[in-house]
């Protein structure tokens, strides 16, 4: 994996998720950025998989950034599975055993624990179905037509 920035106005997590959402790719999920599953909450990587697994994965860019969230286990009730995304010189030993683990860069990611399955209720799953594809629209329209579009709230 690469040491150099690609993007300068990108912030290290930022980073981090693009390299999360490039490798979950390769294995069929795909994936938005900063999605607000339930008011209060805001995911850094939320990915779909090819039959309907929903996985979220939090960026952590320093041992300061870990310490200081207090939400994530909140997070876990809106995922079949839970990551943490870190680069290769984060102190994984941090990081709770019992979610999973990927090191990643700006480029490219390798998921080294896979975290727990926790299945999502039917009607939990089509809320973060609707949400993931209402979220990837708005994406979608705002960067073909960034002057004439209005991001709404969720």
């Amino acid at each position: 994996m690469r040491d150099d920035n690609p993007n300068p106005s990108l912030m290290p997590g930022q980073l981090l998720a693009r390299g999360v959402s490039r490798a979950l790719r390769s294995h069929d999920f795909v994936s938005v950025e900063e999605l607000v599953p339930t008011s209060g909450l805001r995911v850094d990587v939320m990915a779909l998989g090819p039959k309907g697994e929903v996985w979220i994965v939090e960026c952590k860019s320093s041992r300061a950034d870990f310490q200081s969230d207090t939400k994530w286990q909140d997070y876990l009730e809106w995922c079949d599975r839970f990551f943490w995304a870190v680069d290769g010189d984060f102190p994984t030993e941090l990081l709770p055993d019992e979610t999973g683990l990927i090191i990643a860069d700006a480029y490219d990611a390798e998921i080294i624990r896979m975290g727990p399955e926790a299945k999502l209720a039917a009607a939990r799953r089509k809320v973060m179905v609707q949400k993931f594809a209402r979220h990837a629209a708005i994406r979608a329209q705002a960067a073909r037509d960034p002057g004439g579009f209005i991001e709404t709230p969720y």
